[in-house]
This record gives C-alpha cells, sequence and structure tokens, in this order.
C-alpha cells in the first residue's frame, strides 16, 4: 500500500532470540535444486543450441555432441578434438577434474533431458546468435540463482552473424533485463553497445583473485579484436567487480572481464569471442588464433574462471576469502518468515502478516519502520559459516513511501553481515515491488557472524522497508 503508515499495535510479542549453532541439526538446507559439486569431477555444459556456429564463428569444444569424448576418448592436444573452442575443452578434460558436455537443444533447468541444467556446475555461452526464449531465461536464472556458474562470452555490438537481428550483446542484455526471476540488474553490470577494434586490456593487481592466479596460471593481459566492455553497477549488486580494463578505463565503465554473483551462483563476463578463438576448427570458418596470442593470457583467465565458475577454484568472484571442500547448504533459520517470531531477534512487530504490505511469496514477511514519526527498528540473525565455503546473502526487498523528494535520503535501511556494511537503502529506492539483492559474503567463511537489517525512519512521512525470502547460502 503506498504512502500508508501503519498500526503501531499490529503485533505485540517480543521476537526471541536464537543463535545458530555450528552443527548439522542447526543448518536448515533449502529445497531448491542446486547443482552438486562432485568430489573430483566439475560438470561444465557449453552451448551450441543458439546460432554459435553461425557463419565464421565455430564456437564449440568437439564436433562430437553431446560428448565430446566420442570424438577422442583421451585428446591430447587441440586437434584431437574439432573446434575453435577445442583448447579450451582439451585442457579441462586433460586434468581429469571435468566432465564436459555441448547442448544443441533447448537449454532447460529440473528436467530430466541429459543435458539438463540442474546436471552440471556450470553453463558456457560462447557467443550465442539467437534470442533465449522465455522459458530458457527462466531456466538459466534459476540455475545460477541455485548454484550454477553461469559464463557471457560476448561479442562486439553489430555482430549478427546469422542475420536475425540479434548479436551476442543484445541477447545477453536481454537476458539480464527480461526474464521471470530478476529483471532489475540482476549482475550488476549491462553490456556496453561498442565495437572496439583491437587492444590488450590489463588485469588489476589482486593477487588473492582466485579467477586472475588460479591453478592454470596468472593473467596478465587479455585481447580485443572487435569486441565489446560492461558498465559495472555495484549499487544494484554489490560482489561485481571488473577484473580486466580497457586500456584507460577503471572503475565502474571499460570492465572487458568482471565477475559477479546472483543467489548462490557465480558469473563471468568477456567482451569478445576472439580470445577464446584457438584457430583450429571446421573447414570452411575463417578463425584466428588468439587463445595463443602471445600479447596476451587468455587461455589463463578462459580455464580459471571455468574453475571458479564451477567450483573447482576458490572463491572471490566480489572479493572473498574460504576456498576447499563445502557441503551446499542454505544457513539462515526461518528465512521466508513463515514460522512467525522464532529464530531472528528484532523489535517488536517486525516479523508480520499484517495485510498492509503484501509478502512475495507465503503470508509472513519483515516490515521494518513505515510508522511517518521517528522510528527505529532492527531485525538479525547469527549464523556460522564453514569454513572453505564460497557464501551469498541474498534477500527481497520492496521499499514504499510517501515521501516526494528525488534527492534526499530521509530514512534509511542499513544490511551488515558481521562487522560489514553491505549495502544502504531509503526513500529514494522505493519501487512497486520486490527487489532480489545479493551480496558475496565469502570473506566470513570460518566465523560466526551476525546478519543484520536496521531501519531508521524520520520524523515525518513514513518509509517502509519490507524484507521477504532471506537465504545464506553456502557452497
Amino acid at each position: 500500500m503506498f504512502g500508508s503508515s501503519r498500526s503501531r499495535h499490529r503485533i505485540t510479542t517480543a521476537l526471541a532470540g536464537f543463535t545458530l549453532f555450528a552443527t548439522a541439526a542447526a543448518l536448515q538446507v533449502g529445497t531448491a535444486a542446486a547443482p552438486a559439486h562432485a568430489a573430483t569431477t566439475y560438470r561444465v555444459l557449453f552451448d551450441d543450441g543458439h546460432a554459435e556456429e553461425a557463419g565464421n564463428a565455430d564456437w564449440i569444444i568437439s564436433t562430437s555432441k553431446p560428448d565430446p569424448l566420442s570424438q577422442d576418448s583421451t585428446p591430447s592436444s587441440e586437434t584431437d578434438w574439432t573446434g575453435a573452442l577445442s583448447s579450451w575443452g582439451v585442457a579441462l578434460q586433460k586434468t581429469g577434474s571435468y566432465s564436459l558436455k555441448t547442448a544443441t537443444s533447448a537449454l532447460t533447468y529440473g528436467g530430466s533431458s541429459t543435458t539438463d541444467l540442474s546436471k552440471f556446475d556450470a553453463l558456457v555461452l560462447p557467443e550465442p546468435n539467437t534470442l533465449f526464449t522465455t522459458a530458457e531465461k527462466t531456466a538459466i536464472m534459476n540455475f545460477v540463482k541455485n548454484g550454477g556458474g553461469l559464463f557471457m562470452v560476448s561479442d562486439h555490438t553489430g555482430a549478427d552473424r546469422n542475420n536475425d537481428g540479434e548479436d551476442a550483446v543484445e541477447i545477453f542484455n536481454d537476458l539480464m533485463t527480461n526474464n521471470s526471476v530478476d529483471s532489475t540488474d540482476p549482475f550488476g553490470f549491462s553490456i556496453d553497445t561498442l565495437d572496439i577494434s583491437s587492444g590488450y586490456p590489463a588485469a588489476i593487481s589482486d593477487s588473492t583473485n582466485p579467477v586472475l592466479h588460479g591453478s592454470f596460471g596468472t593473467v596478465t593481459k587479455s585481447l580485443i579484436a572487435d569486441g565489446t566492455t560492461a558498465t559495472l553497477k555495484p549499487s544494484d549488486n554489490s560482489a561485481v567487480k571488473g577484473l580486466v580494463y580497457r586500456s584507460g578505463y577503471s572503475g565502474n565503465t571499460g570492465a572487458f572481464f568482471a565477475t559477479s554473483t546472483f543467489g548462490s551462483g557465480r558469473v563471468a563476463f568477456w567482451g569478445d569471442s576472439s580470445p577464446i578463438d584457438d584457430g583450429t576448427g571446421q573447414s570452411g570458418n575463417t578463425l584466428y588464433d588468439g587463445w595463443n596470442d602471445t600479447g596476451a593470457t587468455n587461455a589463463a583467465l578462459a580455464l580459471n574462471a571455468t574453475a571458479w565458475l564451477a567450483g573447482g577454484g576458490t572463491s572471490g568472484g566480489g572479493g572473498g576469502g574460504g576456498g576447499g571442500t563445502c557441503t551446499a547448504a542454505q544457513l539462515l533459520g526461518n528465512p521466508g518468515f513463515e514460522s512467525g517470531n522464532t529464530t531472528w531477534t528484532g523489535s517488536s512487530g517486525v516479523i508480520t502478516n499484517s495485510s498492509g504490505e503484501a509478502a512475495r511469496t507465503g503470508s509472513y514477511k519483515a516490515w521494518l519502520d513505515g510508522y511517518g514519526s521517528a522510528h527505529t527498528d532492527t531485525l538479525s540473525q547469527s549464523v556460522t559459516i564453514p569454513s572453505g565455503c564460497s557464501a551469498t546473502l541474498s534477500f527481497y526487498l520492496h521499499v514504499d513511501t510517501a515521501e516526494t523528494t528525488t534527492s534526499t535520503a530521509y530514512d534509511k535501511l542499513t544490511v551488515t553481515a558481521g562487522s560489514t556494511t553491505l549495502a544502504t537503502y531509503s526513500n529514494l529506492n522505493a519501487a512497486s515491488g520486490y527487489v532480489l539483492k545479493s551480496f558475496d559474503v565469502s570473506s566470513l567463511a570460518g566465523t560466526t557472524a551476525t546478519v543484520k537489517f536496521s531501519g531508521v525512519e524520520g520524523s515525518t512521512l513514513q518509509t517502509s522497508f519490507v524484507l521477504d525470502d532471506t537465504a545464506l547460502n553456502v557452497s
């Protein structure tokens, strides 16, 4: 209900404090179908169902589909498999830690097909040239939200290889802005409509980042040969991080390679398909060897990123710690508030089934502030995050306000995890519905930390901060 003040007496029962113990009995495991990470085998699906072989493109690891092992079960060189991405595939296969497949039909999640996304840890989209259907976008987004890794390899604007009116820039931006799961900048970046003719974008200095410094080598530079970049929006997703930048750019612009998280999953973006082209492939295609370009370290970048996305590398897409073995789980108790005033500690009346503000799912939500007078509400829960885990805190937020200003933040909601402030929202973030917020909190692995929401309202004109469907997923 837009702009309406709430009664102070909807619920008078105080919230009971409760701390989660670091035992298996205290963990509430989510019921969503999350990709299960095998002990030694990481499952990677390369897409070839969206014109990835159109024109001169040959973005496949092998002509044998879905299983490249049918072409050669023990490949030792890039030519043992046929495709411009064969070097990528063979390098992973030779480690003995990866199971690779190629999808040639519609992408699904939660189905029974051998290439259903629920059977994989990471999905590689190497310059798709046809739009994903509504059902496919739902499948991809839910796959990532529930723990999957998504590798988006774009190309320059206008690279419409099959002449259907769509290029990879438009297709990826459509995926991120026109899906049924979260269309409000879920990954924290958008792809620029640019055609950058050439360059060697440089990696940032971050010795702890597993994508730049992983088991496959150290990344120093990449290659642009008609490509594009991304604009980062950390206010939408604080986990987004640029790792490789176009010359002369830094911060939120000119990111040639970027990572982020969504839900409990991971995302990587690369602005050109030239770096993954190994120069080999099917006859009739004009290919170039960017994979082995001596001025860049493209192979290390592709392989380290694949390992990180699939769970084979340590955490750190948005900058975190951890690494090692972790059992996937959802750690927050009463995450959707449907058990009422349990598990969480906070102000009286915050967890409520009042009809004044709608829950996103179920009947209950957490409603902070909304009184139209000076007021402070808090809500918190202590949680133990196991060592060796990648951890993501997520929640849905609806901000409803009677404030009319477009420039002054009178009422604020601050989100913290441990001693770290993750985000601050205000009356300026008002929107008609719930928006998913997601934060990488992997740096808290091995500690017991308090997740806390603090809402402070000014003296006049209400602002309501309404939360639902929280989660702290580890993998």
